[in-house]
């Protein structure tokens, strides 16, 4: 994997420390082109990867890129889905069942859901998933999506449920379908790397928070090292800043020091920041000798 992932906290108004400062962003972002400015100072700075949501958005940032390869050279996507929000409006406006006839165009499948009830079977799970990553996956038609990752909000119900072959399930499709590594967001980091391992998802890619005062880190640092030790993964650090609370040096040269971490995953919304942030993660990956991994591409 690429050391250094750039997130879209940003462009949405996500600011867990000041609402103030998100809706201050969310109103920034508005236009497209702020958007793009922003990507294009991260890809000169050598962070080619994007870590994004499907929020709608996100059709239109692709929409561009492809329409300029030669501008993006280099620059790829990470898809994460399900975006949460949009199936939950949609759910509120339409009720369940009419929300996955506007997602899904298969009203079959749909429709043995309705009629299976809880005696649902597994195919009919396994088609639904896979239509529902297919639905998610067309904005980023022709562009290179070699990571495509499921969102927390999922992997932790997943988790909670108990229902394993799900992840499976996702895993063989996006290699199957889109030539693509699953990856998964989880707050449970500890919890989710047996629950991986039981369905044959070895050495997976897992995003989780990362940081020198174990924010939102479930079981702790000592809970994360211990887990890492007893079954690998490549670890994605997000949230290493602890949404403000470490200084940014401070921050980066411990989750530089952590010998599990492949990646940092980072979101800023200046061309400054992310000369910065990069800037830093390269001194101290080039004071501990470490080199910077990069991701295979797929596709």
């Amino acid at each position: 994997m690429d050391r250094i992932l750039f997130g879209d906290n940003q462009f949405f108004g996500v600011n867990h420390m000041s609402e103030e400062k998100a809706r201050q962003q969310l109103i920034r972002f508005q236009p497209l082109d702020a958007i793009l400015d922003v990507l294009q100072s991260a890809l000169k700075a050598g962070v080619r990867g994007f870590s994004c949501t499907t929020h709608d958005r996100m059709a239109d940032v692709a929409a561009a890129v492809r329409a300029d390869p030669a501008k993006w050279d280099g620059f790829y996507f990470c898809p994460g889905m399900p975006y949460a929000h949009k199936y939950a409006n949609a759910v509120t406006e339409h009720g369940y069942f009419d929300a996955l006839k506007q997602v899904l165009p298969n009203e079959g499948v749909v429709g043995a859901i309705m009629r299976g009830g809880k005696a649902l079977v597994t195919r009919d799970v396994e088609t639904l998933i896979t239509m529902l990553v297919d639905a998610e996956m067309k904005m980023f038609a022709g562009l290179p999506t070699p990571i495509v990752f499921l969102q927390n909000v999922v992997t932790d119900l997943v988790l909670g449920l108990g229902y394993y072959d799900a992840f499976r399930i996702f895993a063989e499709h996006v290699k199957t379908k889109y030539n693509a590594e699953a990856g998964f967001f989880t707050m449970n980091l500890p919890m989710l790397l047996p629950a991986l391992e039981s369905v044959g998802v070895t050495n997976p890619i897992v995003c989780a928070n990362v940081n020198k005062v174990g924010f939102r880190m479930s079981g702790g640092i000592d809970g994360y090292r211990h887990a890492l030790e007893q079954r690998p993964a490549r670890v994605i650090a997000m949230s290493v800043l602890a949404s403000g609370a470490i200084p940014a040096r401070e921050a980066i040269e411990w989750v530089t020091g952590e010998p599990y971490v492949k990646s940092i995953l980072f979101g800023a919304s200046s061309a400054g920041n992310i000369r910065s942030t990069v800037e830093l993660i390269h001194e101290y990956d080039a004071k501990r000798g470490a080199a910077a991994p990069q991701l295979e591409r797929a596709g």
